[in-house]
């Protein structure tokens, strides 16, 4: 039996990404139990609103007059639009907040996988404070990534962080805004390099997943022509988008044990936590020596 994952440690570069893979698998089951419960009406309502917005969208190309603009852009972003925007910051929120504090709740129990009804004790207290915190953090890496790239380049990593470290340590965004600046100073490279490897894997696997969609969608579409997609199409397609969003679960694990990672290397609470345990089983290193 393989030796559970501790968050709390030291890890290089390749330690994380491998240690993000093998947590993934050795739960999989509870962190999907958890995805079900915690993000499955989102999921359900994105995939029908998701559904109706692009059937919307399909039927407003066919019928569009290219003299009327406001027409156009009338017909592509309708309300079903904004609902499919909404439902995804929640379900992102959703899904941060349950696995974040499935995490939380790991370590608390001594790397023991907990129940349903724990995650919910979290999930209630965090998921308003982490929605509103997530709303506003969205806004501050767009408006970075509009100055040119480079601010949003920087900022990404430092706003990757800031939710783990609501949630880990119970602070507010100010405290968490502070505190990611301070965890990166001076690891910013290997950090931004881990979660780029993290999301290239998720993508990835979320394109593998989603193969069977995208050779649908580009066959209806060189059959049908100007006609567009079919309904058919678009609904097999939206469902295994929305299912291949179980995939996020891999980035949250990554970006989790970053944070532990540069916590570590701050404060070393990870290993005052052992000493401390050490302590109280007795004497770690008993003689065995008898005279």
């Amino acid at each position: 039996m393989s030796e559970k994952v501790e968050f709390k440690k030291l890890r290089e570069f390749g330690d994380i990404i491998n240690d993000t893979i093998k947590f993934f698998k050795e739960n999989f089951k509870p962190l999907l139990k958890v995805f079900v419960y915690f993000c499955g009406v989102f999921i359900v309502a994105g995939m029908i609103a998701a559904i109706f917005q692009q059937i919307g969208m399909q039927r407003a190309i066919r019928n569009m007059d290219v003299t009327n603009t406001y027409g156009k852009l009338a017909g592509l972003f309708s309300i079903a639009y904004f609902f499919v925007a909404l439902i995804g910051i929640l379900g992102y929120t959703a899904l941060n907040v349950s696995i974040l504090s499935f995490i939380a709740l790991y370590i608390e129990k001594g790397n023991a996988a907990p129940t349903v009804e724990e995650v919910w004790g979290y999930f209630k207290y965090y998921f308003l404070r982490v929605f509103g915190s997530s709303f506003l953090l969205g806004l501050l890496l767009i408006v970075s990534f509009s100055l040119c790239l480079i601010p949003g380049f920087y900022m990404f990593p430092a706003i990757s962080l800031m939710i783990p470290i609501m949630i880990f340590e119970n602070a507010s965004l100010g405290y968490a805004f502070n505190q990611s600046f301070r965890l990166l100073k001076e690891n910013w490279w290997i950090t931004a390099a881990t979660l780029l490897i993290l999301w290239v894997i998720t993508y990835a696997t979320s394109s593998l997943a989603s193969l069977p969609a995208i050779i649908l969608t580009m066959v209806s579409a060189l059959t049908n022509g100007p006609k567009g997609l079919s309904n058919t199409v678009i609904i097999i397609s939206t469902v295994i988008q929305y299912l291949c969003q179980v995939f996020m679960i891999i980035p949250i694990i990554g970006i989790s044990l970053c944070y532990f990672n540069l916590s570590e290397r701050k404060n070393s609470t990870g290993l005052m936590d052992r000493i401390q345990k050490m302590g109280q089983e007795g004497n770690p290193f008993p003689n065995k020596e008898e005279y």
